[in-house]
């Protein structure tokens, strides 16, 4: 759908979603709509230890001011990458587990941006949005680590032949307060992190580069992105 402007989506990733102060911070974001931004909020489950009704309960509200997704963080809430066990085993069990609790994520990022061929198909199982893809490597990651790398939306072609629509984040709030002066994409998709909004200097970041990007972009929410070229798996497999 890009037009003469072009289109900009913002998403968080909730990776904190029990913590009460970080949680009314947060609520109070989406409520606010910064720049005309819906925020997508990429939602953790909970661990076994943590209360899954009040998860379910911050998740609802969320869903209620803004497009909902799923974020997994396989080894442990603050352990994002998978450091064994089957991952998509991982994403199917929390995926049906959030719709036995009447709760319906349309999107999904792997935590630390990770993703494999057999992850994408349990996207494609529960029919989900990817927004795992990016338009950089993060500098984080070691040589040859999974990952998906796309710079433009598109839809994915799975091996088994079946399509995934693949929204790839293209910048950080970092990324993106230093590419404002210069030349932006057509398609905008920002990301942060929940934790930021912990730190005042993060959230006026967050404000001003949004409010800018608003000027630049069209503001829509994540849902209404779109694709027109298909690209097959191995294309945007990446290390």
């Amino acid at each position: 759908m890009p037009g003469r402007q072009g289109y900009a989506v913002v998403s968080c990733h909730v990776e904190r979603p029990l913590d009460d102060e970080l949680w009314s911070r947060y609520r109070s974001l989406l409520a606010r709509r910064p720049g005309g931004f819906a925020i997508a909020s990429l939602m953790r489950p909970p661990a076994a230890d943590e209360d899954p009704e009040l998860f379910c309960a911050r998740a609802r509200e969320a869903e209620r001011l803004g497009p909902l997704g799923h974020h997994t963080h396989w080894t442990s809430p603050t352990h994002a990458r998978p450091s064994g066990g089957d991952p998509a085993a991982a994403v199917r069990r929390e995926g049906e587990w959030l719709r036995g609790q009447g709760i319906e994520p349309h999107f999904f990022c792997g935590g630390g941006w990770y993703t494999d061929a057999e992850v994408m198909a349990a996207v494609a199982d529960l029919g989900y949005a990817d927004c795992t893809a990016t338009a950089w490597r993060p500098s984080y990651l070691a040589p040859g680590a999974a990952r998906a790398s796309l710079a433009a939306p598109a839809w994915v072609r799975l091996g088994d032949g079946r399509r995934v629509l693949e929204l790839p984040t293209t910048h950080s709030l970092g990324a993106l307060s230093r590419a404002l002066p210069r030349r932006l994409p057509a398609v905008v998709h920002v990301h942060f992190h929940d934790y930021e909004l912990l730190d005042r200097r993060r959230v006026a970041a967050l404000l001003a580069a949004l409010l800018l990007l608003a000027a630049r972009r069209i503001p829509v929410c994540l849902g209404a992105l779109g694709a027109e070229r298909e690209v097959e798996w191995a294309e945007l497999c990446a290390g």
